[in-house]
């Protein structure tokens, strides 16, 4: 595990194994890290556990020699594994500091905190790397995921020295006022593995980065939603 959140920024690109094959997940992963993402996270909430380490394993390999980081969801054992850069954890899984103590002091550990302040700062206070808010606009992977605004944002960055990144149905359409709030890494699942050209949507939103307002000119095409 590499440590250290000062590169957490950028797209945060999430698979989803309904999305593809399970043999065409590295080569999907692979287009979306030549499109511009930096962070990867594998979420896969499916009970096949050897699938799950054969695939974790083979994406951290993947990630390391591309030297961009691999955050697995919610399952603090595969992350220590299979040599992850950390774990992300949800409202039900365990707590940031009982993940610190099995991945160590190097590990990236981020925590959803959903539409809460309050679960944010509790995040803190057990040692997070960055707070994920969200959703932010429809989203077809979590249609009934609490509200989120923006105000989340600027408050957590105003209130605490974190990275924030920010999900739920964020297209490069929707996204500057997410990035002008604050926002560090957009997290994202359909709008980078839902079509065909997943570098091409990769670099969409790895080029609202570039950007100093976080706007890119339009380009023909209807989004694709989170």
């Amino acid at each position: 595990m590499t440590g250290g959140t000062e590169d957490l920024r950028g797209l945060y690109a999430i698979t989803d194994a309904g999305l593809q094959p399970a043999g065409e997940l590295c080569n999907r992963v692979a287009l979306a890290i030549d499109g511009g993402a930096r962070l990867i996270q594998y979420r896969d909430k499916s009970a096949d556990q050897r699938l799950r380490r054969q695939q974790a394993g083979a994406l951290a390999q993947l990630c390391r020699e591309r030297a961009v980081r691999l955050i697995i969801n919610d399952d603090v054992a595969l992350a220590a594994d299979c040599g992850a850069d950390g774990v992300h954890l949800g409202r039900d899984d365990t707590g940031a500091a009982a993940a610190r103590r099995v991945l160590g002091d190097r590990a990236i550990i981020g925590v959803s905190c959903y539409n809460r302040l309050e679960l944010a700062r509790q995040a803190v206070d057990q040692g997070a790397d960055y707070l994920a808010f969200g959703r932010f606009f429809a989203s077809h992977t979590k249609p009934d995921a609490v509200q989120a605004d923006t105000s989340l944002i600027s408050t957590a960055k105003r209130r605490w020295s974190l990275p924030v990144a920010v999900i739920g149905g964020i297209t490069p359409y929707n996204a500057a006022a997410l990035l002008a709030a604050g926002a560090d890494m957009l997290a994202v699942v359909r709008g980078v593995f839902a079509g065909e050209d997943v570098r091409a949507a990769a670099a969409a939103y790895a080029a609202l980065f570039a950007e100093p307002d976080g706007t890119q000119a339009a380009t023909a095409g209807s989004p694709t939603k989170t």
